[in-house]
């Protein structure tokens, strides 16, 4: 059997990077289905997957794919499954189920140009505001955006150990671009990668909850058939698991779904800051996109004006604090991202008017160049 880690310096994809990063968190299952610009992880975790004592089958479709990485969560396994557009379309429902059930997964969206078919060989980032609200009911998701091969590997460590900690699905939200990039990718050692394995409850002969919330508001994760009685449904439950239908119950377990999330926004969130200290002008950006982003940064600043950048690396839940209070001191926001204007209006419904947002954007195909942003920054400032 082959290291789970391949260590050392590799020339790869962001999509094989991802496979990689996945092997490494420990996933010993993925269920998938074939479809561009994804295609490559499921390659790659074919490939690998039998090489660590893992399981990779290819389902019917991505209803089938995304059910199956449920099943094997609940088998005790780390699970992942990958797709784009029209694919994350036919998972929602299930993702709503892995919300509810408080399945830890990892889901890898490949974005493309849509809507329907779209533009399958061609990246965008038009799946934003789906991975928030694409699922029916009330809900709290985790969901991160690389913006380069190496935080494909990185990142969907990342995305392990936030799915194990708060027992819930986490989106990576990559993209055509980012997923057939090939560029060094370092893979360290497995003993310096932090790996959060799953916490087991403890047996108790009666009354076990495998729905009751730890120290940290998340239950531990059981596993069928190793002695635990539990009972899953997508039904509303109490902490036993069992169906309740009153407005008490939704309340509670609304309450325990939405709390563990939002109760622990300061070690879920991510972003980095670029030149941010003076900005008047800040650029507000996330995976592919940030990348043309900070050359449009430093071309401004060469031109005396004080641009500055902040990327989010975890879009869902989203920075609104964070957001709010840069919108007291910047002269105007600038959205760089490769859609119609999604997370543009998360940006202006938190600046709540202190501050003017733009859009540098488009219907997908293309990165976003400097160009275009450096020029609406002068247009608009």
């Amino acid at each position: 059997m082959k290291p789970a880690v391949c260590t050392g310096v590799h020339f790869i994809n962001g999509d094989e990077a991802c496979a990689e990063g996945a092997i490494a968190a420990g996933c010993k299952f993925f269920g998938g289905y074939p479809i561009t610009p994804a295609t490559e992880v499921a390659e790659q975790m074919s490939l690998r997957l039998p090489e660590v004592g893992g399981t990779f089958i290819q389902m019917e479709d991505e209803i089938a794919a995304m059910t199956s990485i449920l099943g094997g969560a609940w088998a005790g396994c780390k699970t992942m499954t990958a797709t784009s557009g029209p694919g994350f379309s036919l998972m929602m429902e299930t993702v709503g189920l892995a919300v509810v059930t408080e399945t830890p997964c990892v889901i890898v969206n490949v974005q493309r140009g849509g809507p329907s078919t779209g533009l399958p060989t061609q990246g965008a980032q038009s799946d934003m505001m789906q991975a928030k609200w694409g699922s029916h009911g009330d809900y709290e998701i985790i969901a991160l955006a690389p913006s380069s091969p190496q935080e494909m590997f990185d990142f969907t460590i990342i995305a392990f150990n936030l799915s194990e900690t708060y027992r819930t699905p986490v989106f990576i939200m990559s993209d055509e671009i980012i997923g057939h990039m090939s560029e060094k990718v370092i893979i360290p050692h497995k003993k310096k990668i932090k790996i959060i394995n799953r916490k087991k409850p403890a047996k108790v002969k009666q009354g076990f909850k495998p729905f009751k919330p730890g120290a940290n508001g998340v239950a531990p994760m059981p596993a069928i058939g190793e002695g635990y009685k539990v009972h899953i449904t997508g039904l509303t439950h109490d902490e036993k698991g069992y169906p309740v239908m009153t407005v008490e119950a939704q309340e509670e377990m609304m309450a325990r779904l939405l709390g563990k999330i939002r109760n622990n926004l300061d070690d879920i969130i991510l972003t980095e800051d670029y030149l941010l200290n003076d900005a008047k002008i800040i650029i507000i950006t996330y995976g592919v996109s940030a990348r043309t982003s900070y050359t449009a940064v430093d071309e401004a600043r060469s031109r005396g004006i004080k641009a500055g950048l902040l990327r989010l690396i975890t879009v869902w839940p989203f920075p609104e604090e964070l957001i709010r209070n840069l919108a007291k001191k910047a002269k105007g926001f600038i959205t760089v991202e490769i859609n119609m204007g999604q997370i543009s209006r998360e940006v202006e419904r938190c600046a709540g008017g202190l501050a003017p947002c733009y859009l540098a954007g488009h219907a997908g195909g293309a990165i976003i160049t400097p160009d275009k942003v450096l020029a609406l920054m002068q247009e608009k400032f």
